[in-house]
Parts: structure tokens; sequence; C-alpha cells
């Protein structure tokens, strides 16, 4: 009870500073003329974007165990109101607040949106400096909804074994310690990666990189399931889950990617086109593939397909031809591929192989951006544009995974990350919850330690 206290007391500490706090009166450089044409659609892309996390707690959901699937789908959506609210007190400002070293922003620049107001607005100084023709809040809601869905996409590298506090804890650290430095060093126009030239569209590199990255981070610091170290094959709980989560992924991904044009545009248009080119040829990849190698074509496969070809294509969407959207998809669907068997031969314990898929399909994306940016990939005949990508590349993969390592090690501190054995067993929807996805499973929830014992004796008739 008294643990519980704290969350409860720290949002009604927050409520009262919202009361309290004087305004800064800063004011923020006028941007361009409003457009009411990108005005319209960035508010349709950034309600787009949102569509996503639902979208993900589907996909994850639908491939648990079944007595994980509250527990899976609550920890993408929990992310719509802890990554809202910190947004909007300190997270925009260290995203895209006044440049700071080139690394981060002044916490102070847009604190409790006191000056984010329905004007246009010009962030950073000098040449590059960026002038919207949107609202700053417009702006600042669609930048909200790619930090919602960067800690959720984690969530599934350590599914069935994680405690809710703790998780909640993480996100919030990862937030303001790993996604908001990456999202200003990219793209703030003071930011370093930003004036090496490093090209991210849509954040292959904020989100997905430094997701897959921490996943990886995640599986190996909370380590093995006891079904996986007892080699007891995974049933996914819901395919159709699964399809109905991919849907809903790829419908907003149009609003992630071509909503990153900022505008009604020509690159809002190759985004668009890009972004369902290379879904489509990286589901197809998926499936094929996976009938070369003998395996049967499966629904999961070409879910799985699918959510990797828009995870490639993505920093790359508005950069790069349709063509060149072909080639992407194809490849980061078999490397991928390979990915994810490789690692089911292994140790690590990813639970629904997020690293093999967002980690190392956020790379692939990367490097093919660095290859073929319009005017300044390798294929153009300019090197340094790739160079800065290979270099970018190794920093972040760097940062993510040391700081994230850092970063649980911090939590387990505080709150053990893992939940005890017991738990795990019973599954976190009862066990962190109370609450089950269907009636049989509810029906047990209220006896408790009996489900255990009712196991036992079935699996010793069983024998």
């Amino acid at each position: 009870m008294k643990r519980a206290l704290f969350p409860f007391g720290l949002l009604v500490c927050l409520a009262v500073l919202a009361s309290v706090v004087p305004a800064s009166g800063k004011a923020v450089p006028e941007g361009a003329e409003m457009n009411p044409g990108d005005v319209a659609w960035m508010l349709t892309a950034s309600a787009l974007v949102l569509l996503m996390t639902p979208g993900l707690s589907f996909f994850y959901g639908g491939m648990v165990s079944s007595k994980n699937v509250v527990s899976t789908m609550l920890q993408s959506v929990i992310a719509l109101g802890v990554i809202s609210l910190l947004w909007v007190v300190v997270g925009f400002s260290l995203a895209f607040g006044d440049d700071v070293g080139g690394v981060i922003g002044n916490p102070l620049t847009f604190f409790m949106f006191d000056n984010v107001s329905d004007a246009t607005a010009t962030l950073g100084t000098g040449d590059g400096a960026l002038k919207l023709t949107i609202p700053l809040l417009v702006f600042s809601m669609f930048q909200l909804k790619f930090a919602i869905i960067a800690p959720a996409l984690i969530t599934g590298s350590f599914a069935e074994r994680v405690r809710f506090s703790a998780y909640l804890l993480f996100m919030v650290l990862f937030s303001l310690l790993i996604y908001c430095p990456l999202a200003h060093m990219t793209w703030h126009p003071q930011g370093i990666f930003y004036n090496w030239g490093v090209k991210d569209f849509a954040g292959g590199t904020v989100v997905h990189m430094s997701a897959g990255l921490a996943a990886l981070a995640g599986a190996m610091f909370l380590g093995r399931r006891k079904s996986h170290l007892a080699n007891v094959s995974h049933e996914p709980a819901n395919i159709p889950y699964v399809l109905l989560g991919t849907g809903m992924l790829w419908f907003g991904w149009f609003g992630f990617n071509a909503g990153s044009a900022l505008g009604a545009n020509g690159s809002a248009a190759l985004a668009f086109a890009t972004t369902n080119t290379a879904s489509a040829v990286a589901m197809l990849g998926w499936v094929f593939f996976d009938w070369l190698q003998g395996r049967k074509p499966s629904a999961m496969g070409a879910c799985i397909g699918a959510v990797v070809g828009l995870v490639a294509i993505t920093p790359a969407a508005g950069f790069v031809t349709v063509r060149d959207s072909i080639v992407i998809g194809l490849v980061a669907s078999v490397v991928s591929n390979l990915a994810v068997h490789l690692k089911s031969k292994s140790t690590l314990d990813d639970t629904l192989d997020v690293f093999p898929c967002h980690g190392v399909g956020g790379m692939v994306g990367m490097i093919a951006t660095g290859v073929y940016a319009k005017d300044v990939g390798l294929i153009h005949g300019e090197a340094t544009t790739f160079l800065y990508h290979m270099i970018a590349l190794v920093v972040v993969a760097a940062f993510s995974f040391v700081g994230s390592l850092v970063l649980y090690k911090l939590v387990d501190l505080v709150i053990p990350l893992r939940v005890p054995e017991d738990q795990e067993y019973r599954g976190l929807d009862l066990s962190q919850h109370g609450e089950a996805a269907w009636r049989l499973n509810g029906l047990l929830a209220g006896v408790g330690r009996e489900q255990d014992v009712l196991e036992e004796e079935l699996a010793a008739v069983s024998a």
C-alpha cells in the first residue's frame, strides 16, 4: 500500500504543479505562414500514428501465451498515458527545445507547454532552422505519438516475466534518457546527427533501432523464462489478434511515415507509396522465403514480414524511389527472417523477436538510406552520407544498448524487474492485474494458488 501511494502522489503533485507554477512568458519564434492543408493532414497523421499503439497491443497480445494476453496488451496501451504526461512536462523540451551541445534540448524551453500554442514556430537557429507551417501544438502532438510507441515496442522482448510497476519506471527513464536525446540529435536542426547529414525520415534510428537494442538488453538482463529453459514450445494465444494488429499498424504507419513530411506535399505522397510497397514486398518475401526453407506459409509469418518492411522503410521513406523500396523491403525481410531463426537456435529469450525484427530491420533501413537516398546516397556517387550513417549506426546501437542495460540495473535496484517464479507460472494477467483475456481463465482468477494445484493434479493423471 505504501509503495502504491507514490505513483498516485506523483500524479497529484503534477496537478498541483500545473496549477501553481507561473507561465514563463518566453516567446517562441514565429514560423512560416500557416498552411490549412498542412494542418489538416498533420492532425490526421497524428491520429493515425496514435492508432499504431493499440495496434501494437493486438500484434503482441496475440503472440504471447493465453495467460499473458492482458498484461502484454496493457504494457503498450499504458504508454499512451505515461508518455503523454511526461511529454507535456519535459519530454518535448528535451527532444526539441533549445539546443544544448547538439545532444539534448533545454528542459525549460517548453516546460508544461505554457508557450506551446496554436501559432506556427521556428525550431533551431541559423540557416538550418525549421520553419513550421503548422501550429507548434500540432507538431508537438505528432512527435508525441512517436515517443509513445518507442517504449511500447520494447515490451515484446521481456513479455511474460516483467513486473508492471518496474516497467513503468523503466519506460519513464528510457524516454527521458535514451529516446529524447536521440530525437534531438537526429531531428533538431542543431542536433549532432542532423548536422552530420544523417537521414532518418520517420524514426528508423530514433524509434526502431533504439527500441530494438533496448529490447536486446532487456532480454539479456531479465534472463530466460522457465518455459524457455525447459524447451517448452510457445503457442500464440490468438493469431487473429496478430492479423488485426498488423492491419492497424500498416494503416497507422501511413501517418508515421507520410506525416513526417510535416505537410501535405510531394514528400508525403512519396513516403506513402514507398511505405506501402516495402511492406507488401516484405510480407511476400517472408512467406516465400519460409516456403523455400521447407516451412509452411503462415499468417504469423506474413504479419511479421509486413511489419519488418514497415520498419525498414521508415528512415528512407521520403528519400528513396518506389523502385528502391522494393529492394529495401525484400532485403529486410530475408535478413530479419534469418536473424529470427538464428536467435531461435541461441539461448537468448527475446520473447517476440523484437531485436531481430525492429533492431535489425531498423539497421537495414538505416544502411539502405545511406545507399539509396536521392542525390546524397552511395549509388549516386556520394560516400559522405553513407559513412556518417555507419558511424551513427554504431553510436546509436552502443548508446541504446549500454544505456538501457544501465537503466535496467537501476530500476531493478528500486523495484525488482522480474516477477517471482510462481507468478510467472500462473501468468501475468492474474498475478499482476487480476484479469484474464477469456472466461475460462477468469473463472480461475478467484482461486489463486488452487490453479497450480489443479494443473499439477491433471499432469499426474496424464502421467
